[in-house]
């Protein structure tokens, strides 16, 4: 941990703000003193370091050799908006939470932009939708940014565009767009901070539970109770969205630490802290990865047990000769499930036709689809390198 030199660190609305609404400033400040000692900027130890900060950076716009990189997700923005709109809690019909977004994320990134400037760090806003995690060329996109603002020296500020997302404001929080994140930027480290001080074998304020120090994989957490929502009231993830964003990333080979706010230097510096998921899985390639876990299908192929077979236990490519049936309206590239005969899903992959021309190939060979319809048609339905199971 004490070595991870690119972190992403993940921060909660309950972390952040009063629970009537609002930023509370001394609680970002507080965070942000964490984060910019933990850089290593000369003169990070105190507050009023823009100059040292600036002028350690070649030309004012470089990483300096040896400064660790940090990429911030912070949630926020709904809870943010809600005092300046006068709203006593978080509402529960979308057009107020995202009036309440567009408010609050203004207010929250000029909040982050001014205290990190303490330190002469600079803040780059990064604001994703589903769409920009599922779909190749947009998540790609976002690694360039995201690798572009850290190797200038900014510390990018990832939140989920909630004034325009719909599904996203109510799915998890910022919890599982961390594990992504940290997984696109390859990073050494996830830190997930809450208004908890990790995962416990009952309810945390219970006299008889005990925090669990650390996770080698899912079966250590077999039979233990987590809770579904946080204490404060503003935020919508709580303790269930956090395990599993600790999952994904540690499939994916990054080890998290879970943690209380208030603990998060602790955890940087690698005292017993939290909860300690140790990477459980090696990497997998970025696209799989949003696959899996951020994309939302667009429709279903149902398959033959031929096809199931082939697919899940050969890891095969879906062939035309596969389907036997097609639903929902979608086009080439987009996600859809591979479904068995019963309708079950087992995986999911990026489709190389339209929903309209399945019915067009459905049992037939790719050889005399090309001989009828042209070469393009001689590929296949879903290719293995743009697939995973589920």
């Amino acid at each position: 941990m004490t070595g991870a030199r690119r972190v992403v660190i993940k921060v909660g609305s309950s972390s952040l703000t009063t629970a009537s609404g609002g930023l509370d400033a001394d609680r970002v400040d507080a965070l942000v003193d964490v984060l910019a000692k933990h850089r290593g900027l000369p003169g990070a130890s105190a507050p009023g370091a823009e100059g040292a900060g600036r002028s350690a950076r070649s030309g004012g716009n470089r990483r300096a050799v040896g400064e660790r990189e940090v990429v911030l997700v912070s949630s926020g923005a709904i809870a943010a908006g809600l005092a300046p709109l006068g709203l006593r809690r978080r509402p529960t019909d979308l057009a107020r939470q995202q009036a309440a977004a567009s408010v609050g994320q203004g207010l929250l990134v000029a909040r982050y932009t001014a205290s990190f400037a303490r330190y002469g760090v600079r803040v780059g806003q990064v604001l994703l939708t589903q769409d920009d995690t599922s779909r190749r060329a947009h998540h790609r996109n976002a690694a360039r940014t995201l690798d572009k603002l850290l190797a200038m020296g900014a510390l990018p500020v990832v939140n989920e565009n909630d004034t325009v997302a719909t599904d996203e404001i109510r799915f998890g929080d910022n919890d599982r767009l961390a594990a992504l994140v940290a997984h696109l930027v390859h990073a050494d480290l996830l830190v997930l901070l809450s208004d908890v001080d990790g995962v416990y074998d009952g309810d945390p304020g219970s006299a008889g539970s005990a925090r669990i120090r650390e996770v080698h994989g899912p079966g250590d957490l077999d039979g233990v109770p987590i809770g579904s929502t946080g204490r404060a009231g503003v935020g919508t993830g709580g303790m269930v969205t956090k395990v599993e964003a600790a999952r994904i990333a540690a499939a994916a080979g990054i080890p998290v630490v879970l943690t209380s706010a208030s603990q998060a230097a602790d955890a940087l510096a690698g005292r017993d802290t939290g909860t300690f998921f140790h990477p459980a899985g090696r990497r997998s390639a970025d696209r799989l990865l949003w696959l899996q876990h951020a994309s939302t299908p667009q429709g279903a192929l149902i398959l033959d047990d031929g096809a199931v077979r082939a697919v899940v236990h050969g890891r095969k490519s879906l062939l035309p000769a596969g389907i036997e049936g097609v639903d929902g309206d979608f086009t080439a590239g987009d996600p859809v499930e591979l479904c068995d005969s019963s309708g079950r899903p087992v995986a999911r992959g990026l489709v190389n036709f339209d929903a309209k021309e399945i019915p067009l190939l459905i049992g037939r060979s790719t050889r005399d689809l090309a001989q009828e319809l042209g070469p393009a048609y001689e590929r296949e339905v879903v290719h293995r390198d743009d697939l995973v199971l589920l």
